[in-house]
């Protein structure tokens, strides 16, 4: 009777073992929210770059192979492609956004804020591009049902189409699968996850861990304008002198939204400068070793198709940076040229008046990782800043 009360107990005790051993590798691997499923990209990868596909391999005639056959033997030695660090895969591309909304359903919203990441893993390093919101895009064929209502919009409104409160889009990724199409579309631009972050989100991130200090060489300053100005986020948005300054997450969002005095563009690069300062804060010794349990406390209010598999692949590689690995580009200064254009919903409109082709063919050399690593204007890597008093 004992011996059969332990073999129950052993088979019982395999049960829940494997089913929770399971469960865990389907959590383990489940996107933590709906995925977007682009195709995939046709941008050369890493390793495809040293190679020339398709090109055709000469076969050696008789004279050359009897003559070979009289050569004394050499060794051969076959160099082995660098791997993949931290079980990731060569390539990612994640587009990130800025959502403005304290909504912690993401029911509305602008992506004010966008970036496609570009995270390396064999070399390592990652590649972050600005992507201005102010662009027009073409929507017609993505959002076919509200073509005639919606045939255009500004970058920054695909998001919002796309958001459960407007439910213009019936693909899959809500918001942020519609933004990711709607760069594949325009832009031959193609993602594999994405991330969202809202203003509470965004403050959270920062608190958590334990703020983050920022370098500027001059003063940034984010006061109201004028007796008009109501914005009631503006009146947050404060002064920030020259020197360290110790940014807290109400701060460091008031910090990023400032634009009234200085343009979309400089908005951009103090934008660039806090990433610079959390990638130093993680990777200080005082945080580093709870970066895991940071990132998992702030999930729950980001929107993101990540799986945690990912995500700890994506905080193994970070400490394996170098500083020079971290790069930030955008479209250089000179194509910056304001016009106006009609926009659904909006009318006439300001817009950024890029060419199309410009901006596939710079997107194009951002993907197979040919542009410079400083642009003349417009990349930047993080800066050494002087030390701390």
């Amino acid at each position: 009777m004992k011996k059969k009360t332990l073999i129950a107990l052993l088979v019982f005790t395999a049960v829940v073992l494997i089913g929770g051993g399971l469960y865990l590798a389907n959590r383990w691997n489940k996107p933590m929210a709906e995925a977007i499923n682009l195709p995939s990209r046709t941008a050369v990868t890493p390793t495809e770059q040293n190679s020339t596909p398709g090109a055709p391999t000469e076969s050696p005639s008789p004279t050359q192979a009897s003559a070979s056959a009289t050569e004394l033997p050499t060794t051969a030695f076959t160099a082995t492609a660098p791997k993949p660090l931290c079980g990731g895969p060569e390539v990612m591309y994640i587009i990130a956004a800025g959502i403005d909304t304290d909504d912690p359903n993401y029911t509305y919203g602008l992506s004010d804020v966008m970036r496609v990441i570009r995270v390396d893993f064999v070399t390592p390093k990652v590649t972050v591009l600005t992507l201005p919101r102010d662009l027009k895009v073409d929507l017609v064929d993505i959002i076919a049902a509200k073509a005639a209502e919606v045939p255009n919009a500004k970058l920054n409104q695909a998001y919002f189409y796309g958001s459960p409160g407007m439910s213009y889009y019936t693909g899959t990724g809500g918001g942020m699968g519609l933004l990711a199409r709607v760069l594949a579309h325009n832009y031959d631009l193609y993602v594999d996850n994405y991330a969202a972050v809202n203003m509470i989100a965004f403050e959270e991130i920062i608190d958590a861990m334990g703020g983050v200090d920022v370098y500027l060489e001059e003063p940034v300053d984010g006061r109201p304008l004028g007796k008009d100005d109501v914005d009631p986020y503006k009146q947050g948005q404060g002064y920030f002198p020259k020197g360290w300054n110790h940014l807290t997450g109400f701060d460091a969002l008031s910090f990023v939204r400032i634009r009234d005095r200085y343009g979309e563009v400089a908005r951009t690069d103090h934008q660039t400068m806090l990433i610079c300062g959390i990638q130093d804060k993680l990777n200080s010794p005082e945080i580093i070793t709870s970066v895991p349990k940071m990132v998992l406390s702030v999930l729950d209010d980001i929107q993101t198709d990540l799986t945690l598999a990912q995500i700890r692949q994506l905080i193994c590689l970070l400490p394996k940076l170098s500083r020079e690995n971290l790069q930030f580009v955008r479209f250089p200064d000179e194509w910056m040229v304001q016009g106006r254009a009609d926009i659904a919903r909006l009318g006439n409109t300001f817009v950024w008046d890029i060419p199309v082709e410009k901006i596939v063919e710079f997107i194009n050399a951002f993907e197979n990782d040919t542009l410079p690593v400083v642009l003349e204007e417009g990349g930047t890597t993080c800066p050494v800043n002087p030390p701390k008093k």
